[in-house]
């Protein structure tokens, strides 16, 4: 591996020049004199806040006080976030590589230390009570920080000693990161033989959507082993994590394996809780009823699983980088010039990376970095369509961060059942100006059909995980699980989310072993279906014209960050989450688009 962090594209026959991302922006490279002169720069100032502020932000009731310790502290969280980034996204493109993994937990470890005398900061800050703050508040340099210390607090009645916190934070090297790493670096090392050659988990899995049907069979066949063979280990990590996470959550106070989750996303329980229930009503008029009429499509009475996301033409996609990227361009320049040109800077400034390699982490993500920089994108494109909404749907991330880094470090983050608004939002874009912009009807069957895939994957299928992840969590707490009982809790989610128009064989009963979002974000799942059928209501208004100032409004919800709640946001459309009906209407797009299909076929 290279200590430099400065872009070398890869060129493929098929798809053009695929980008490597530069972080030049952040460090020169991982010997960088800068990474160990911030590091300096942290101790400092953390050693500054211990002798300034520790037990005194309380006593002093002096709002503007609280306001220069705030900022303090904002300083503080954004060199931490430039160096973890920095070693995150170095680590994420060579995750088998030893100088790469190394420098990842090294720099865990020292930001670990750096951070823990800092604990009390955000501690104290919950003990001021509720009066006092409010008096404090009067101040305006304070008051810009309202909805940073709202969220702050509302965690207070979960909030441990000062003695627990700080053992939490030391051991979480030890403890939910460090099983992380192993997962991570399990999946990135594990090799599935496919037809003489030996393939990686992203490579393996884009097998799954060729046109041959003994390509899915053979690739199906190849994961199922491979995974199986490692379920031991791979079930030991789900066990260990789950009841890591009871432990630690039991002491707060928590009474439910999602409460934790719902309150990270500043979201109540019983929003979440219809969101659920009116996905899982849906699943026979949504699910079960296109996989039928896909059976059909196909000519078959049932599909196996590994022809679940069986393309419907022969035809071996190859679609160019340039393409992909001009296509998500226009789509976005179609809503917008503005959203063009916040797009367009990630391709130009080279903030994207995209081949599709055994060595990075599979899937696609979108990262922030911190707010006087800019995001970047990873994606591990093959040139297929879905490959294309993926690159849409990040870019969605990546425009929603750049807008919303004008609220600084402390509240630029958004809840993650938002954080899913402009990403979905923008592959709702791209592929209706595909769709308008194709006249062959066979082509525009098979663009719905897609789309409704893709849908049914992102919400049906997403509550699908999340009913898993409850279950699995709930007999944790009776015992370990063994790797067949959490198969078969695996089997018994699928077959209710898909129905009886795929057939769910033994084979199929490991796969839950490789979705990394059981791992790293326990019950995140959710948030995909949030955020889709949020965007199906609010393309809704966006096409009726209801709303005049639509571009304008959705412009100022992606740069609210964190500042606002859901309520908030999205009252200006004249929509309220916490009303079945909402989600009725996400899902009834869904259900209008097999309408069509039906009509079709």
């Amino acid at each position: 591996m290279s200590n430099k962090s400065t872009a070398q594209s890869v060129k493929s026959s098929k798809l053009g020049v695929l980008p490597r991302w530069d972080l030049s922006d952040l460090y020169g490279g991982i010997d960088s004199k800068q990474i160990n002169s911030d590091l300096g720069q942290i101790a400092i100032k953390v050693e500054y806040m211990v002798d300034t502020y520790k037990g005194k932000l309380e006593k002093s009731g002096d709002g503007k006080f609280l306001a220069t310790s705030i900022k303090e502290y904002e300083v503080v969280s954004e060199l931490l976030a430039k160096i973890a980034s920095f070693a995150f996204l170095q680590y994420s493109t060579a995750v088998n590589n030893p100088q790469a993994v190394a420098f990842f937990q090294n720099i865990q470890e020292k930001l670990t230390d750096l951070t823990t005398p800092l604990l009390f900061f955000t501690l104290e800050i919950n003990r001021i009570s509720d009066d006092l703050l409010t008096t404090m508040l009067q101040d305006k340099e304070l008051a810009r920080y309202k909805p940073w210390l709202r969220d702050i607090r509302a965690f207070r009645p979960y909030q441990l000693s000062d003695a627990e916190e700080v053992i939490l934070h030391e051991k979480s090297l030890t403890s939910t990161i460090a099983w992380n790493r192993l997962f991570d670096e399990t999946l990135a090392a594990l090799r599935f033989p496919f037809r003489g050659e030996e393939l990686g988990c992203s490579a393996v899995m884009e097998k799954m959507a060729s046109p041959n049907e003994e390509i899915r069979r053979d690739a199906a066949t190849s994961i199922s082993t491979v995974l199986q063979d490692n379920t031991r280990l791979l079930s030991m990590i789900t066990n260990t994590l789950a009841k890591d996470k009871a432990v630690i959550e039991a002491r707060r106070g928590f009474k439910k394996p999602m409460s934790s989750r719902n309150l990270a996303n500043f979201i109540e329980d019983d929003v979440v809780e219809v969101l659920l229930t009116t996905v899982r009503k849906n699943y026979p008029n949504l699910s079960h009823r296109y996989y039928k009429l896909k059976c059909k499509m196909l000519g078959k009475k049932v599909l196996q699983y590994w022809d679940r996301n069986a393309p419907f033409t022969e035809i071996d996609e190859s679609i160019p980088w340039n393409k992909a990227v001009s296509t998500v361009l226009a789509a976005y320049g179609q809503f917008h010039p503005r959203m063009e040109e916040l797009g367009r800077q990630f391709f130009d400034n080279n903030w994207v990376d995209a081949p599709l390699e055994p060595s990075k982490r599979t899937g696609a993500f979108a990262h922030p970095t911190i707010p006087s920089k800019h995001p970047y994108l990873l994606v591990n494109y093959a040139g297929r369509t879905r490959d294309v909404m993926t690159l849409a749907h990040e870019l969605g991330h990546g425009v929603h961060m750049v807008l919303a880094n004008t609220q600084g470090p402390l509240m630029s983050d958004t809840p993650l059942t938002l954080a899913e608004t402009a990403s979905v939002f923008g592959e709702q874009l791209t592929f209706r100006y595909l769709l308008a912009n194709e006249q062959d009807k066979e082509k525009r069957k098979i663009m719905i059909a897609n789309k409704v895939e893709d849908m049914l994957n992102t919400v049906i299928r997403q509550v699908a995980f999340c009913d898993f992840e409850l279950k699995v969590h709930s007999e944790r707490a009776n015992g370990e699980l063994s790797s067949e009982r959490i198969g078969e809790i695996w089997m018994e989610t699928a077959r209710e989310s898909l129905g009886e128009g795929i057939h769910l064989d033994e084979s199929y009963s490991c796969y839950w072993s490789y979705i990394p979002h059981f791992i790293h974000s326990p019950f995140y799942v959710y948030s995909y279906a949030f955020g889709d059928c949020l965007v199906n209501s609010l393309y809704q208004v966006y096409l009726s014209g209801k709303v005049a100032n639509f571009e304008e409004c959705y412009f100022q919800m992606l740069s609210a960050g964190g500042t606002l709640r859901h309520k908030e946001l999205l009252a200006p459309f004249g929509l309220d989450a916490s009303d079945p009906e909402f989600w009725q209407k996400g899902l009834d797009v869904i259900s209008e688009f097999i309408d069509e299909l039906e009509r079709m076929v």
